[in-house]
């Protein structure tokens, strides 16, 4: 069991993922992988480009203070409770071509749209201090079902925090017209670069810079 600190809610899931490899053909990467969790998709992302020079990124480590641990068998030793030292900020963060990058990544079985309550006031408000000093911050977010998953600049999810006030969903019609898809590929299945690459050029040419499109707005309005 871990404890969070007050006011702090976890999510569901494996304290360590385990980091995935296998199969290079398209159909694999299609089917195959359907399944792989969005952190596992990172994690294998991160060991290819540190692999290949492309860039340095690492899972933060989250400070957690052990309690009690059980030794089912003799080469094995099992966590039963623990605490959290602090609220964790985000996930990931590294060095991209010189930028700071700093992210969190967030999956839901939701088709239509995403719950704001996946984040936490702190988080929210760490991506908008990482934004403030030049870094460069965003959100993944994966829809399992569809399969697909966008990154979320977090200019946007701090003025939509702002907005909906963390109680309300983002709309899937949002995401995909203010994020930028990941498309799945080979090596890795996962390249969420490419969208960095993509949202880092709108940033060069102010395209990210002013208010959301007519469309978007109208989205928006019927939250």
């Amino acid at each position: 069991m871990v404890n969070y600190p007050k006011g702090v809610h976890g999510e569901a899931g494996p304290i360590q993922n385990q980091i995935k490899t296998g199969k290079t053909t398209q159909k694999g990467l299609l089917f195959g992988r359907r399944g792989m969790g969005l952190e596992s998709e990172i994690n294998e992302a991160n060991e290819y480009y540190l692999a290949n020079h492309l860039a340095v990124i690492y899972k933060k480590p989250t400070p957690v203070t052990i309690v009690n641990v059980d030794y089912p068998a003799r080469s094995a030793a099992k966590i039963t409770e623990a605490y959290f030292q602090k609220p964790s900020t985000t996930d990931y963060n590294g060095v991209y071509q010189g930028r700071y990058l700093d992210f969190d990544a967030k999956e839901t079985k939701n088709k239509t749209t995403f719950p704001m309550k996946n984040f936490h006031e702190h988080q929210v408000h760490h991506l908008a201090n990482i934004v403030a000093q030049g870094g460069v911050g965003f959100v993944l977010i994966k829809f399992t079902v569809l399969n697909e998953t966008y990154l979320y600049p977090a200019p946007e999810l701090v003025r939509d925090w702002q907005r909906l006030g963390g109680h309300k969903s983002l709309s899937y019609q949002v995401i995909v017209a203010e994020g930028y898809p990941v498309s799945p590929s080979l090596t890795p299945s996962l390249d969420y670069l490419t969208a960095v690459d993509a949202y880092l050029a709108d940033l060069t040419t102010g395209k990210r810079i002013g208010q959301p499109s007519d469309d978007v707005r109208r989205q928006k309005g019927r939250l």
